[in-house]
């Protein structure tokens, strides 16, 4: 690295100046309070929409019945903030193991002797009205997980991630509508080049300043990146229209041995939710069934066909460290911001987030979200499949507990940047990293693509 990079390494914004650390214990309890309230008031929409007995079915052996997931999100809030934190005496001991994810696979879950809809219903009630007990009394400094709020808001964080996976199982289930948004806005900006270079050189990844940031995010360490193009936008679903129309889920030069073997093996001709009608495609959102909007970003695509289409493409995906300097790295200051563009929280003129609009907004909806290199909705939308395994950064610390990332450190899991629109603001930022198998499907998922340089551009 030479002496001019070692200069740019960069910086986060200072651990003291932190928007979090700068307010007082009651304005963070209050701001904490609202983040659990959010997160509960989503459950209930999510829950609330459909009957109990279509609460109690499981729409999908890949995802657990929407009732589970409930008392799932009121059994850990007990653990943690209850339990850990409050010191206080266990509300219900007896389902601790009927809740525990890695107990009892997906699959399974139907079988056991769950709580029904109204248990689970005055059980979380219940587990809230202690957990804020707690939140009142607890000091917010002074302990790994009292610090900050830290528990409080991993534990928001964690019912947002299983509202996210409420609304894959709604979008799973059979029948009329039951949930209700408004369009998100359309593109709003101009002409703008299809792909961005990203200069050479190190800067910032990851974190070791964000309050809430998860063990996986931390902490943060120069990484140098080679200068590469990546796509301005998402790919969208008229372009992904092109691959599969020109026979690219038929023509296994696309793919890799494992990907072709997988698609061969379920016989996929197109996204999940994709049907062929005449000369159009159409999916099926949410009970809607609607012809595919082609400016919108791609989504429900496995890594295996994000990748075959950016072979198709003559391009790659990019690495995770790509996706991020694209994200976060301001070339004026040298500086990793935490957002694409800012410090600043996101609003709804940033990034189509927190099930505010029930699909991905068309490309070129957020000017306001851009990065400093000219990247966009690179937050929000659909998360983005990239090429890198899942993986613990250099000094990484399990915390609280192994099972929230190590155990899924591996080939087995690739790693998803962004957020969806089915992603709540306090569970992304340009750190936080999701992973899955790469067959998955079901989840919120598209991809944009990168390349290397020509020598030409190179210089």
């Amino acid at each position: 690295m030479s002496t001019a990079d070692s200069a740019m390494t960069g910086t986060e914004v200072a651990a003291s100046a932190h928007p979090l650390r700068a307010l007082s214990a009651q304005d963070l309890r209050a701001h904490t309070a609202h983040a659990l309230e959010r997160a509960r008031k989503r459950s209930g929409t999510l829950t609330d929409a459909v009957d109990d007995a279509d609460l109690v079915t499981q729409h999908s052996k890949l995802m657990s019945p929407l009732v589970w997931d409930l008392a799932h999100i009121g059994s850990q809030e007990e653990l943690w903030l209850v339990r850990d934190v409050g010191g206080r005496q266990p509300l219900r001991p007896d389902i601790d193991d009927l809740y525990d994810a890695f107990q009892h696979a997906r699959a399974d879950r139907p079988a056991l002797p769950l709580l029904g809809p109204g248990e689970a219903r005055a059980y979380v009630r219940e587990v809230r009205a202690k957990a804020f007990d707690v939140l009142s009394q607890a000091p917010l400094e002074g302990g790994a997980l009292t610090d900050t709020a830290f528990a409080f808001g991993m534990i928001a964080q964690h019912e947002q991630q299983h509202d996210e996976t409420m609304l894959a199982t709604h979008q799973l289930r059979k029948g009329d509508p039951v949930l209700h948004a408004p369009s998100p806005p359309p593109r709003r900006v101009g002409a703008v080049p299809a792909e961005i270079v990203v200069p050479g050189g190190s800067f910032l990844m990851g974190t070791s300043v964000e309050p809430w940031a998860l063990d996986n995010e931390r902490p943060a360490h120069p990484v140098f990146v080679d200068a590469f193009a990546i796509d301005t936008f998402p790919v969208t679903n008229g372009q992904f229209a092109a691959f599969a129309d020109a026979g690219g889920y038929q023509q296994p030069r696309w793919w890799s041995e494992q990907g072709w073997a997988y698609r061969t093996e379920h016989d996929i001709t197109a996204p999940r939710f994709w049907r062929r009608e005449q000369d159009a495609w159409w999916r099926t959102r949410f009970g809607r069934y609607e012809r595919v909007p082609e400016a919108e970003p791609v989504v429900h695509v496995s890594f295996h066909e994000a990748r075959a289409y950016a072979a198709w493409a003559r391009k790659r995906l990019p690495t995770e460290a790509e996706w991020e300097k694209a994200a976060r790295y301001d070339p004026h200051t040298g500086r990793s911001l935490r957002y694409p563009w800012g410090d600043g929280e996101p609003t709804a003129e940033h990034a189509n987030l927190g099930q505010r609009h029930l699909r991905p907004a068309e490309v070129g909806a957020y000017p306001r979200g851009v990065s400093p290199l000219g990247v966009h909705q690179l937050i929000g939308d659909v998360w983005e499949w990239t090429s890198s395994d899942f993986a613990g950064y250099p000094g990484f610390t399990a915390f609280p507990y192994r099972e929230y990332s190590e155990v899924f450190f591996g080939p087995g899991h690739k790693v998803l940047r962004g957020g969806s629109f089915g992603t709540d603001a306090v569970a992304i930022r340009g750190t936080f990293r999701n992973w899955d198998y790469p067959v998955r499907r079901q989840i919120f998922a598209g991809f944009r693509c990168a390349r290397d340089l020509t020598p030409a551009e190179r210089g």
